[in-house]
Protein backbone atom coordinates (compact mmCIF):
# COMPACT_ATOMS: atom_id res chain seq x y z
CA UNK A 1 0.00 0.00 0.00
CA UNK A 2 1.31 3.87 -0.86
CA UNK A 3 1.96 5.77 1.71
CA UNK A 4 3.78 9.18 1.84
CA UNK A 5 4.51 12.08 4.68
CA UNK A 6 1.74 14.90 4.95
CA UNK A 7 2.00 17.71 2.67
CA UNK A 8 3.31 21.21 3.51
CA UNK A 9 0.43 22.83 4.60
CA UNK A 10 -0.97 20.30 6.25
CA UNK A 11 -0.93 22.36 9.85
CA UNK A 12 -2.55 25.12 8.41
CA UNK A 13 -5.48 22.89 6.86
CA UNK A 14 -5.79 21.40 10.12
CA UNK A 15 -6.35 24.36 11.74
CA UNK A 16 -8.59 25.93 9.15
CA UNK A 17 -10.87 22.52 8.43
CA UNK A 18 -11.46 22.40 12.30
CA UNK A 19 -12.93 26.82 12.04
CA UNK A 20 -15.12 25.32 9.15
CA UNK A 21 -16.45 22.39 10.99
CA UNK A 22 -17.04 24.15 14.51
CA UNK A 23 -18.96 26.81 12.49
CA UNK A 24 -21.17 23.87 10.69
CA UNK A 25 -21.86 22.53 13.81
CA UNK A 26 -22.74 26.21 15.28
CA UNK A 27 -24.08 27.92 12.55
CA UNK A 28 -27.89 28.13 11.98
CA UNK A 29 -30.10 25.69 9.80
CA UNK A 30 -29.09 22.19 9.63
CA UNK A 31 -25.80 20.92 9.04
CA UNK A 32 -25.04 18.82 5.84
CA UNK A 33 -23.22 15.35 6.26
CA UNK A 34 -22.06 12.71 3.98
CA UNK A 35 -21.82 9.17 4.67
CA UNK A 36 -19.43 6.70 4.29
CA UNK A 37 -19.19 3.04 4.96
CA UNK A 38 -16.58 2.51 7.75
CA UNK A 39 -15.74 -1.27 9.32
CA UNK A 40 -18.89 -2.16 7.90
CA UNK A 41 -21.24 0.52 9.31
CA UNK A 42 -22.64 3.84 7.98
CA UNK A 43 -19.97 6.61 9.24
CA UNK A 44 -21.50 10.60 9.05
CA UNK A 45 -19.33 12.95 8.39
CA UNK A 46 -19.39 16.89 8.39
CA UNK A 47 -20.02 18.91 4.78
CA UNK A 48 -17.81 22.10 4.16
CA UNK A 49 -16.61 24.43 1.67
CA UNK A 50 -13.32 24.09 0.79
CA UNK A 51 -11.09 26.29 -1.59
CA UNK A 52 -9.72 24.47 -4.38
CA UNK A 53 -6.03 26.36 -3.44
CA UNK A 54 -5.60 24.39 -0.57
CA UNK A 55 -6.56 20.77 -1.78
CA UNK A 56 -4.01 18.08 -3.02
CA UNK A 57 -4.72 15.45 -5.23
CA UNK A 58 -4.36 12.05 -3.45
CA UNK A 59 -1.20 10.44 -4.84
CA UNK A 60 -2.55 6.66 -3.52
CA UNK A 61 -6.04 7.31 -5.43
CA UNK A 62 -7.03 3.90 -6.93
CA UNK A 63 -8.60 6.58 -10.11
CA UNK A 64 -5.05 6.41 -11.84
CA UNK A 65 -2.80 4.45 -10.12
CA UNK A 66 -1.89 1.84 -13.25
CA UNK A 67 -1.03 5.07 -15.04
CA UNK A 68 1.24 6.31 -12.50
CA UNK A 69 3.93 4.94 -14.48
CA UNK A 70 3.39 6.58 -17.83
CA UNK A 71 6.26 8.64 -17.55
CA UNK A 72 9.19 7.53 -15.57
CA UNK A 73 10.77 10.74 -14.61
CA UNK A 74 7.47 12.26 -13.53
CA UNK A 75 6.94 9.28 -11.87
CA UNK A 76 9.81 8.72 -9.47
CA UNK A 77 9.84 12.72 -8.81
CA UNK A 78 6.09 11.58 -7.69
CA UNK A 79 7.21 8.72 -5.35
CA UNK A 80 9.85 10.68 -3.91
CA UNK A 81 7.72 14.19 -3.10
CA UNK A 82 4.05 13.75 -3.91
CA UNK A 83 3.43 17.79 -3.03
CA UNK A 84 5.05 18.95 -5.18
CA UNK A 85 4.18 21.64 -8.09
CA UNK A 86 5.40 19.03 -10.41
CA UNK A 87 4.09 16.12 -8.95
CA UNK A 88 0.90 17.69 -8.52
CA UNK A 89 0.63 18.82 -12.25
CA UNK A 90 1.40 15.53 -12.87
CA UNK A 91 -1.49 14.09 -10.92
CA UNK A 92 -3.82 16.60 -12.75
CA UNK A 93 -2.48 15.47 -16.09
CA UNK A 94 -3.55 12.03 -15.26
CA UNK A 95 -7.22 12.77 -13.80
CA UNK A 96 -7.71 14.30 -17.45
CA UNK A 97 -6.67 12.31 -19.66
CA UNK A 98 -7.43 8.35 -21.21
CA UNK A 99 -6.80 5.37 -19.07
CA UNK A 100 -5.60 3.79 -22.31
CA UNK A 101 -3.57 6.70 -23.62
CA UNK A 102 -2.59 9.31 -21.20
CA UNK A 103 -1.18 11.46 -23.62
CA UNK A 104 -4.76 12.07 -24.86
CA UNK A 105 -7.79 13.65 -23.21
CA UNK A 106 -10.68 11.88 -21.56
CA UNK A 107 -13.97 12.41 -23.25
CA UNK A 108 -15.35 11.23 -20.00
CA UNK A 109 -13.84 14.08 -17.99
CA UNK A 110 -14.83 16.80 -20.72
CA UNK A 111 -18.48 15.65 -20.12
CA UNK A 112 -17.75 15.49 -16.75
CA UNK A 113 -16.48 19.30 -17.21
CA UNK A 114 -19.35 20.07 -18.95
CA UNK A 115 -21.70 18.70 -15.84
CA UNK A 116 -20.11 20.29 -13.34
CA UNK A 117 -20.31 24.01 -15.50
CA UNK A 118 -24.03 23.27 -16.17
CA UNK A 119 -25.39 21.70 -13.02
CA UNK A 120 -22.87 22.28 -10.47
CA UNK A 121 -21.62 19.81 -7.67
CA UNK A 122 -24.19 17.62 -6.65
CA UNK A 123 -22.42 14.92 -4.24
CA UNK A 124 -20.04 16.13 -1.80
CA UNK A 125 -15.97 14.88 -2.08
CA UNK A 126 -14.24 13.64 0.93
CA UNK A 127 -11.12 15.05 2.12
CA UNK A 128 -8.59 14.61 5.31
CA UNK A 129 -8.19 17.28 7.78
CA UNK A 130 -4.64 18.18 6.15
CA UNK A 131 -6.83 18.61 2.72
CA UNK A 132 -5.78 15.63 0.74
CA UNK A 133 -8.57 14.33 -1.56
CA UNK A 134 -9.98 11.26 -1.13
CA UNK A 135 -12.86 11.16 -3.25
CA UNK A 136 -13.54 13.54 -5.71
CA UNK A 137 -9.86 13.94 -7.23
CA UNK A 138 -11.30 14.11 -10.48
CA UNK A 139 -14.11 16.67 -9.82
CA UNK A 140 -11.57 19.01 -8.56
CA UNK A 141 -9.42 18.71 -11.34
CA UNK A 142 -12.58 19.55 -13.43
CA UNK A 143 -13.90 22.69 -11.00
CA UNK A 144 -9.92 24.06 -11.81
CA UNK A 145 -10.37 23.33 -15.16
CA UNK A 146 -13.89 25.75 -15.07
CA UNK A 147 -11.65 28.31 -12.68
CA UNK A 148 -14.05 27.08 -9.80
CA UNK A 149 -12.92 28.72 -6.09
CA UNK A 150 -14.33 25.66 -4.37
CA UNK A 151 -15.63 23.02 -3.55
CA UNK A 152 -18.18 21.31 -0.92
CA UNK A 153 -16.33 18.02 0.71
CA UNK A 154 -16.51 15.66 3.82
CA UNK A 155 -13.95 15.82 6.40
CA UNK A 156 -12.61 12.45 7.39
CA UNK A 157 -11.98 12.10 11.27
CA UNK A 158 -7.91 13.53 12.06
CA UNK A 159 -7.16 10.42 13.55
CA UNK A 160 -7.77 8.12 9.81
CA UNK A 161 -4.22 6.51 8.57
CA UNK A 162 -3.23 6.09 5.16
CA UNK A 163 -4.94 2.47 5.40
CA UNK A 164 -7.50 3.98 6.29
CA UNK A 165 -8.33 6.62 3.71
CA UNK A 166 -7.55 3.77 1.09
CA UNK A 167 -9.95 1.52 2.52
CA UNK A 168 -12.51 4.70 2.42
CA UNK A 169 -11.94 5.73 -1.19
CA UNK A 170 -12.35 1.75 -2.32
CA UNK A 171 -16.01 1.45 -0.63
CA UNK A 172 -17.31 4.93 -2.20
CA UNK A 173 -15.65 3.71 -5.94
CA UNK A 174 -17.38 0.62 -5.84
CA UNK A 175 -20.84 1.73 -5.29
CA UNK A 176 -23.08 0.39 -8.07
CA UNK A 177 -24.27 3.46 -8.41
CA UNK A 178 -20.85 5.45 -9.32
CA UNK A 179 -21.22 7.27 -12.81
CA UNK A 180 -17.53 6.86 -13.26
CA UNK A 181 -16.16 3.11 -12.63
CA UNK A 182 -12.40 2.49 -12.18
CA UNK A 183 -10.41 1.27 -15.14
CA UNK A 184 -9.70 -2.31 -15.64
CA UNK A 185 -5.83 -2.49 -14.83
CA UNK A 186 -6.69 0.29 -11.56
CA UNK A 187 -9.73 -2.52 -10.62
CA UNK A 188 -7.38 -5.30 -10.53
CA UNK A 189 -4.53 -3.29 -8.39
CA UNK A 190 -7.09 -2.27 -6.40
CA UNK A 191 -7.97 -5.92 -5.85
CA UNK A 192 -4.58 -7.09 -5.10
CA UNK A 193 -4.32 -4.75 -2.53
CA UNK A 194 -6.50 -6.02 -0.81
CA UNK A 195 -5.69 -9.41 -0.76
CA UNK A 196 -2.17 -8.12 0.10
CA UNK A 197 -3.85 -5.99 3.33
CA UNK A 198 -4.66 -9.61 4.45
CA UNK A 199 -8.29 -9.73 3.70
CA UNK A 200 -10.48 -13.03 2.38
CA UNK A 201 -10.98 -13.90 -1.10
CA UNK A 202 -14.45 -14.28 -0.78
CA UNK A 203 -15.18 -10.79 1.37
CA UNK A 204 -13.32 -8.86 -1.91
CA UNK A 205 -15.38 -10.62 -4.41
CA UNK A 206 -18.41 -9.65 -2.70
CA UNK A 207 -17.32 -6.21 -2.32
CA UNK A 208 -16.05 -5.75 -6.32
CA UNK A 209 -19.45 -7.17 -7.10
CA UNK A 210 -18.42 -10.21 -8.68
CA UNK A 211 -18.28 -13.85 -8.33
CA UNK A 212 -15.40 -15.45 -6.44
CA UNK A 213 -13.93 -17.37 -9.84
CA UNK A 214 -14.20 -14.41 -11.45
CA UNK A 215 -11.33 -13.18 -8.66
CA UNK A 216 -9.46 -15.40 -9.13
CA UNK A 217 -9.49 -14.91 -12.83
CA UNK A 218 -8.74 -11.22 -12.34
CA UNK A 219 -5.69 -12.08 -9.97
CA UNK A 220 -4.15 -14.66 -12.50
CA UNK A 221 -4.66 -11.49 -15.24
CA UNK A 222 -2.42 -9.08 -12.98
CA UNK A 223 0.03 -11.72 -12.39
CA UNK A 224 0.43 -12.01 -16.09
CA UNK A 225 0.50 -8.70 -17.31
CA UNK A 226 3.35 -7.85 -14.22
CA UNK A 227 5.19 -10.78 -15.56
CA UNK A 228 4.79 -8.69 -19.41
CA UNK A 229 5.89 -6.03 -17.59
CA UNK A 230 8.95 -7.73 -16.14
CA UNK A 231 10.37 -9.55 -19.17
CA UNK A 232 9.71 -6.38 -21.33
CA UNK A 233 12.61 -4.46 -19.37
CA UNK A 234 15.47 -3.69 -21.54
CA UNK A 235 19.27 -3.19 -21.43
CA UNK A 236 18.51 0.52 -21.84
CA UNK A 237 16.22 0.75 -18.88
CA UNK A 238 12.56 0.67 -21.34
CA UNK A 239 9.62 -1.16 -19.64
CA UNK A 240 6.34 -1.23 -20.67
CA UNK A 241 3.78 0.21 -17.96
CA UNK A 242 0.35 -1.38 -16.43
CA UNK A 243 -1.56 1.63 -18.68
CA UNK A 244 -0.08 -0.29 -21.68
CA UNK A 245 -2.40 -3.38 -20.92
CA UNK A 246 -5.54 -1.16 -20.32
CA UNK A 247 -8.37 -2.12 -23.16
CA UNK A 248 -7.76 -5.58 -23.38
CA UNK A 249 -9.99 -6.73 -20.81
CA UNK A 250 -12.03 -9.23 -22.70
CA UNK A 251 -9.13 -10.42 -24.59
CA UNK A 252 -7.58 -11.17 -21.06
CA UNK A 253 -10.70 -12.68 -19.79
CA UNK A 254 -10.29 -15.15 -22.89
CA UNK A 255 -7.03 -15.99 -22.66
CA UNK A 256 -7.42 -17.28 -18.77
CA UNK A 257 -10.38 -19.50 -20.11
CA UNK A 258 -8.18 -20.86 -22.92
CA UNK A 259 -5.29 -21.06 -20.89
CA UNK A 260 -6.94 -23.22 -18.19
CA UNK A 261 -8.50 -25.49 -21.39
CA UNK A 262 -5.15 -26.18 -22.53
CA UNK A 263 -3.69 -27.01 -19.22
CA UNK A 264 -5.85 -29.77 -18.19
CA UNK A 265 -4.09 -31.29 -21.20
CA UNK A 266 -0.72 -30.25 -20.55
CA UNK A 267 0.91 -27.29 -19.22
CA UNK A 268 3.34 -26.56 -21.57
CA UNK A 269 0.84 -26.36 -24.49
CA UNK A 270 -1.09 -23.94 -22.19
CA UNK A 271 1.92 -22.10 -21.45
CA UNK A 272 3.10 -22.33 -25.74
CA UNK A 273 -1.10 -20.90 -26.67
CA UNK A 274 -0.82 -18.44 -24.00
CA UNK A 275 2.57 -17.23 -25.25
CA UNK A 276 0.66 -16.46 -28.81
CA UNK A 277 -2.12 -14.76 -27.16
CA UNK A 278 0.00 -12.33 -25.31
CA UNK A 279 1.79 -11.59 -28.41
CA UNK A 280 -1.31 -10.61 -30.53
CA UNK A 281 -2.49 -8.89 -27.85
CA UNK A 282 0.65 -6.69 -27.43
CA UNK A 283 -0.04 -6.07 -31.63
CA UNK A 284 -3.66 -5.01 -30.65
CA UNK A 285 -5.93 -7.93 -32.43
CA UNK A 286 -9.20 -7.97 -31.42
CA UNK A 287 -10.56 -11.15 -29.62
CA UNK A 288 -12.30 -12.63 -32.96
CA UNK A 289 -8.80 -12.49 -34.22
CA UNK A 290 -6.87 -14.18 -30.74
CA UNK A 291 -8.97 -16.79 -30.38
CA UNK A 292 -7.94 -18.33 -33.45
CA UNK A 293 -4.81 -19.11 -31.70
CA UNK A 294 -4.53 -22.75 -30.72
CA UNK A 295 -2.32 -25.66 -30.35
CA UNK A 296 -1.17 -25.63 -33.91
CA UNK A 297 -0.56 -22.14 -34.56
CA UNK A 298 3.03 -21.43 -33.75
CA UNK A 299 4.13 -24.28 -36.02
CA UNK A 300 1.83 -24.14 -38.92
CA UNK A 301 1.00 -20.86 -39.20
CA UNK A 302 3.16 -18.22 -37.09
CA UNK A 303 6.86 -19.70 -37.98
CA UNK A 304 6.07 -19.46 -41.52
CA UNK A 305 4.86 -15.79 -41.47
CA UNK A 306 7.28 -14.09 -39.01
CA UNK A 307 10.10 -11.57 -39.70
CA UNK A 308 13.75 -12.94 -39.34
CA UNK A 309 14.79 -11.48 -36.80
CA UNK A 310 11.68 -13.07 -34.66
CA UNK A 311 12.38 -16.41 -36.14
CA UNK A 312 16.01 -16.75 -35.39
CA UNK A 313 17.00 -20.09 -33.51
CA UNK A 314 16.70 -20.30 -29.87
CA UNK A 315 20.26 -20.73 -28.16
CA UNK A 316 20.79 -24.47 -27.15
CA UNK A 317 18.97 -24.97 -23.22
CA UNK A 318 20.88 -26.74 -21.24
CA UNK A 319 19.75 -30.60 -19.99
CA UNK A 320 18.53 -29.66 -16.65
CA UNK A 321 18.54 -26.44 -15.05
CA UNK A 322 19.89 -25.24 -11.38
CA UNK A 323 17.08 -23.86 -9.13
CA UNK A 324 19.02 -21.00 -7.11
CA UNK A 325 19.51 -21.46 -3.37
CA UNK A 326 18.83 -25.60 -3.96
CA UNK A 327 20.73 -28.59 -4.47
CA UNK A 328 18.20 -29.56 -7.05
CA UNK A 329 17.37 -29.12 -10.83
CA UNK A 330 14.54 -29.20 -13.09
CA UNK A 331 14.00 -30.20 -16.79
CA UNK A 332 13.84 -26.55 -19.05
CA UNK A 333 10.86 -25.94 -21.31
CA UNK A 334 10.26 -27.80 -24.39
CA UNK A 335 11.47 -25.77 -27.93
CA UNK A 336 7.95 -25.02 -28.53
CA UNK A 337 7.13 -22.89 -25.39
CA UNK A 338 10.91 -21.90 -25.39
CA UNK A 339 10.51 -20.40 -29.18
CA UNK A 340 6.73 -19.22 -27.98
CA UNK A 341 8.44 -17.20 -25.56
CA UNK A 342 11.38 -15.93 -27.32
CA UNK A 343 9.07 -14.28 -29.90
CA UNK A 344 7.01 -12.79 -26.83
CA UNK A 345 9.73 -11.62 -25.15
CA UNK A 346 11.06 -9.93 -28.57
CA UNK A 347 7.69 -7.97 -29.00
CA UNK A 348 7.52 -6.96 -25.50
CA UNK A 349 10.98 -5.31 -25.81
CA UNK A 350 10.20 -4.16 -28.77
CA UNK A 351 6.80 -2.58 -27.88
CA UNK A 352 8.74 -0.86 -24.58
CA UNK A 353 11.76 1.20 -26.21
CA UNK A 354 8.86 2.16 -29.11
CA UNK A 355 7.45 4.36 -26.55
CA UNK A 356 10.12 4.93 -24.16
CA UNK A 357 11.20 8.75 -24.01
CA UNK A 358 14.48 8.51 -22.57
CA UNK A 359 16.25 6.23 -25.59
CA UNK A 360 18.04 7.44 -28.66
CA UNK A 361 15.40 7.89 -31.63
CA UNK A 362 17.55 5.57 -33.93
CA UNK A 363 16.29 2.38 -30.96
CA UNK A 364 12.55 3.49 -30.85
CA UNK A 365 12.28 3.84 -34.95
CA UNK A 366 14.01 0.82 -35.19
CA UNK A 367 11.63 -0.87 -32.34
CA UNK A 368 8.85 0.64 -34.55
CA UNK A 369 9.67 -0.89 -37.43
CA UNK A 370 10.19 -4.54 -35.38
CA UNK A 371 6.53 -3.51 -33.87
CA UNK A 372 5.09 -3.06 -37.73
CA UNK A 373 7.27 -6.26 -38.99
CA UNK A 374 5.67 -8.60 -36.55
CA UNK A 375 2.33 -6.85 -36.63
CA UNK A 376 2.65 -8.10 -40.53
CA UNK A 377 3.48 -11.64 -40.08
CA UNK A 378 1.02 -12.29 -37.29
CA UNK A 379 -1.72 -10.76 -39.34
CA UNK A 380 -0.80 -13.01 -41.50
CA UNK A 381 -1.05 -16.10 -39.83
CA UNK A 382 -4.21 -14.83 -38.35
CA UNK A 383 -5.76 -14.64 -41.82
CA UNK A 384 -4.50 -18.04 -42.70
CA UNK A 385 -5.22 -19.86 -39.56
CA UNK A 386 -9.03 -17.35 -40.54
CA UNK A 387 -9.37 -19.47 -43.37
CA UNK A 388 -8.49 -22.97 -42.62
CA UNK A 389 -11.21 -22.06 -39.82
CA UNK A 390 -13.60 -20.77 -42.34
CA UNK A 391 -13.37 -24.11 -44.60
CA UNK A 392 -13.56 -26.44 -41.64
CA UNK A 393 -16.82 -25.32 -40.61
CA UNK A 394 -18.06 -25.11 -43.75
CA UNK A 395 -17.13 -28.91 -44.53
CA UNK A 396 -18.59 -29.51 -40.85
CA UNK A 397 -21.43 -27.85 -41.58
CA UNK A 398 -22.11 -29.83 -45.06
CA UNK A 399 -21.88 -32.80 -42.94
CA UNK A 400 -24.59 -31.54 -40.47
CA UNK A 401 -26.96 -31.01 -42.78
CA UNK A 402 -26.25 -34.30 -44.23
CA UNK A 403 -27.00 -35.38 -41.18
CA UNK A 404 -30.06 -33.59 -40.87
CA UNK A 405 -31.49 -34.41 -44.09
CA UNK A 406 -31.17 -38.80 -42.94
CA UNK A 407 -32.58 -38.19 -40.10
CA UNK A 408 -35.38 -36.73 -41.77
CA UNK A 409 -35.37 -39.31 -44.37
CA UNK A 410 -35.80 -42.01 -41.52
CA UNK A 411 -38.48 -40.29 -39.73
CA UNK A 412 -40.35 -40.44 -43.32
CA UNK A 413 -39.85 -44.34 -43.79
CA UNK A 414 -41.68 -44.46 -40.48
CA UNK A 415 -44.45 -41.74 -41.88
CA UNK A 416 -44.59 -43.37 -44.88
CA UNK A 417 -45.25 -47.23 -43.28
CA UNK A 418 -48.06 -45.94 -41.20
CA UNK A 419 -49.76 -44.00 -44.51
CA UNK A 420 -49.89 -47.23 -46.07
CA UNK A 421 -50.53 -49.31 -42.95
CA UNK A 422 -53.76 -47.03 -43.35
CA UNK A 423 -54.34 -46.83 -46.85
CA UNK A 424 -54.04 -42.68 -46.60
CA UNK A 425 -50.57 -42.55 -48.27
CA UNK A 426 -50.96 -38.83 -51.01
CA UNK A 427 -49.06 -40.98 -53.70
CA UNK A 428 -48.87 -37.96 -56.24
CA UNK A 429 -47.27 -35.65 -53.37
CA UNK A 430 -45.18 -38.46 -52.46
CA UNK A 431 -43.88 -38.99 -55.61
CA UNK A 432 -43.34 -35.12 -56.38
CA UNK A 433 -41.28 -34.90 -53.24
CA UNK A 434 -39.15 -38.11 -54.38
CA UNK A 435 -38.05 -35.98 -57.69
CA UNK A 436 -37.19 -32.83 -55.26
CA UNK A 437 -34.90 -34.95 -53.61
CA UNK A 438 -33.15 -36.47 -56.78
CA UNK A 439 -33.19 -33.21 -57.90
CA UNK A 440 -31.31 -32.21 -54.98
CA UNK A 441 -29.09 -35.31 -55.14
CA UNK A 442 -27.97 -34.49 -58.45
CA UNK A 443 -26.60 -30.82 -57.53
CA UNK A 444 -25.04 -32.15 -54.77
CA UNK A 445 -23.58 -34.32 -56.74
CA UNK A 446 -22.20 -32.04 -59.29
CA UNK A 447 -20.73 -29.97 -57.12
CA UNK A 448 -18.74 -32.71 -54.84
CA UNK A 449 -17.80 -34.15 -58.37
CA UNK A 450 -16.15 -30.87 -59.21
CA UNK A 451 -14.44 -29.86 -55.55
CA UNK A 452 -13.53 -33.67 -54.20
CA UNK A 453 -10.88 -35.10 -56.62
CA UNK A 454 -10.59 -38.21 -54.41
CA UNK A 455 -13.99 -39.43 -54.00
CA UNK A 456 -14.77 -41.90 -51.05
CA UNK A 457 -17.60 -44.61 -51.05
CA UNK A 458 -20.32 -42.33 -50.14
CA UNK A 459 -19.01 -40.06 -53.34
CA UNK A 460 -19.08 -42.62 -55.47
CA UNK A 461 -22.74 -44.12 -54.76
CA UNK A 462 -24.01 -40.70 -54.84
CA UNK A 463 -22.35 -40.04 -58.59
CA UNK A 464 -23.48 -43.46 -59.81
CA UNK A 465 -27.32 -42.62 -58.00
CA UNK A 466 -27.56 -39.29 -59.52
CA UNK A 467 -26.39 -40.72 -63.21
CA UNK A 468 -29.41 -43.00 -63.32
Amino acid sequence: MLKFTLPPKAAENVEFIAKRLKEAVEGEGSRETVTVEWNGRPLHVGVIDMPLRDLYYNPATHRIRAQLGHDQVLAENLRADPWLDESQDYLHRLLISKPTNPDEPDPEFEDLASSLNSVGQQEPGLITHEGILVNGNTRVAALRRLRKPSIRVGVLPLSFTWEDINTVELSLQLRPDERRDYSYINRLIAMEEQELMGRSAIDIARDFHVQLKTFKQERWILGVIREMIERSRTKDGAELSLTDFEGHKENFKELHRNYIKYEATSQELAEQVKENRIAAILLDFAKTKTRLIDRDFLNSYLAKTLPSELDKMIPATPARIAIPGLSVSVAPPSDFVMKARYITDHILQAKATESARHVSTDAREAARRTVISARKGMRRALDSAERDDRLKRVQQTTAERLDDASAAIDQSVNDLAQALASNSLDKAGFDSALLRVKGSLVKLARQAHRGILEPGAGMEWLIKASED
